[in-house]
């Protein structure tokens, strides 16, 4: 069996927000993500999949937990220790728009990283390196000299990858380097990290609300639901057999691209909201909102276990619903 390139175990990450709340954003998730392969995180907004992928890298100190990268706990390293450690992650992020800095170029912004580590020897070495970097996410040298504003926002998407991949890193984490793109240009950013994964042999964590665009980048797919892992599978196996309630519920709304067989499909409606994940009661996070839900989901927090061979799942009831 491959190594894991990092393994999350029992990651932990509160925020205290006074008067002793404490927002319990991510509680206790472990997943393995091995080399080369898309790790796909969903879930509805404010489950804490963007604060798990940024407490991964340490961008977020962690409450508790580790992850280990190269047979190292991250989480135990001191910051010189960790600047080394950083060449190898880096992250895209949501908005293209609010993650370039406007006052500087584009040769600037993609060669920050490189100004950072010191990785070159002279001025030409630098413009050489992001302008390598600007072609190989389909933009050109002509481009280095401008700002941000001048471009749309799937090109300063491409900026942004373009900065990511500036310390041949070999994990990235994609916080949603899509949802605020136009539809039209989302495919494209899409293929354009598959294209990158194959050439550079890239390992990335994919977070989105987009399940059927989840479904086309990813290897492996877990859940989030207020803090805690639901479910997690291959990527056909969770969309094929959904074992959690709540990722039937979820799977149930992506539409399908035939009448008929959209008409004739089920959709299973949620009542009410997400609850608040500030001071969560014990028992199962999703107990409000479950149709299937006993006496037992309120007391008793599901296990996350393997129930299927990489098919694991926290719920009392599976087998019987």
């Amino acid at each position: 069996m491959q190594e894991p390139l990092i393994s999350v175990k029992n990651l932990k990450k509160y925020f205290d927000v006074g008067k002793g709340a404490v927002l319990k954003a991510v509680d206790g998730i472990s997943f393995d993500i091995y080399p080369g392969e898309t790790f796909g995180l969903v879930g509805e907004s404010g489950c804490g999949k963007s604060t798990a992928g940024r407490t991964i890298i340490r961008l977020y100190d962690p409450t508790g937990g580790e992850v280990v990268f190269n047979g190292k706990n991250i989480f135990a390293l001191s910051r010189h220790d960790m600047s080394e450690i950083r060449k190898n992650f880096q992250m895209i992020f949501q908005d293209p728009y609010a993650s370039l800095n406007p006052r500087m170029t584009v040769l600037d912004i993609v060669a920050e990283p490189l100004d950072i580590h010191k990785i070159y020897k002279s001025s030409k070495e630098r413009k050489d390196r992001v302008i390598e970097l600007l072609q190989l996410v389909g933009l050109n040298d002509e481009h280095a000299m401008r700002f941000p504003h001048e471009f749309s926002g799937g090109q300063r998407q491409r900026i942004g990858i373009a900065r990511a991949l500036a310390l041949n890193p070999k994990f990235i984490v994609c916080d949603e380097p899509i949802s605020a793109l136009d539809v039209s240009i989302q495919a494209q950013v899409v293929n354009l990290l598959k294209d990158l994964q194959t050439k550079l042999g890239l390992t990335y964590m994919f977070i989105a609300h987009d399940l059927s665009m989840v479904r086309y980048i990813s290897d492996r797919v877990g859940v989030m639901y207020l803090g805690h892992m639901m479910e997690l599978a291959g990527s056909e196996e969770l969309y094929d057999n959904p074992l959690h309630p709540y990722t039937k519920a979820l799977l149930s709304a992506i539409p399908i691209p035939e009448p008929e067989a959209q008409r004739s499909k089920k959709r299973i409606v949620l009542e009410g909201d997400v609850p608040s994940p500030i001071n969560p009661k014990e028992g199962c996070r999703f107990v409000d909102r479950c149709p299937y839900a006993v006496d037992r989901c309120k007391i008793e927090t599901p296990e996350f276990i393997e129930h299927k061979p990489g098919h694991f799942a926290a719920c009392h009831r599976i087998g019987e619903i």
